[in-house]
């Protein structure tokens, strides 16, 4: 998040010293900015609707999420996979490499959480 935060200031910045002249480069880093802001809202929606489903899962305690959710949900911990090795590859200095690893152990612990879940409730 730090990461993305850190990307777009620069973008910003080099969006103010760039010239009238020079529109392509500012296309370039406007649409880069836009992409990785969209990315990140898509997953954050689905985060926000996932995490509204648990809550609602523990206001009702007869509702049962099962295997539909687990499925769900290793969709969206696939999407936060190539969304922070996305930002590994591009956004990462080479000196964060402990904070890339994090966050990308983080998105694969996820997916294994929920397929373990899912393996479990097929179990039964």
């Amino acid at each position: 998040m730090q990461a993305l935060r850190a990307k777009q200031r620069e973008n910003r910045r080099q969006l103010a010293k760039l010239s009238v002249g020079d529109e392509a480069q500012i296309q370039t880093l406007a649409d880069e900015q836009g992409k990785t802001t969209a990315e990140l809202a898509a997953l954050r929606l689905l985060g926000f609707a996932a995490l509204g489903l648990i809550v609602v899962s523990f206001v009702f305690p007869g509702l049962q999420l099962g295997a539909w959710f687990s499925i769900a949900m290793i969709v969206l911990a696939s999407g936060f996979i190539l969304y922070d090795t996305s930002n590994v590859l591009h956004h990462y200095r080479i000196g964060q490499h402990v904070a890339a690893s994090l966050a990308l152990f983080a998105s694969v612990a996820l997916l294994f959480w929920y397929l373990v879940l899912l393996f479990m409730s097929r179990r039964n």
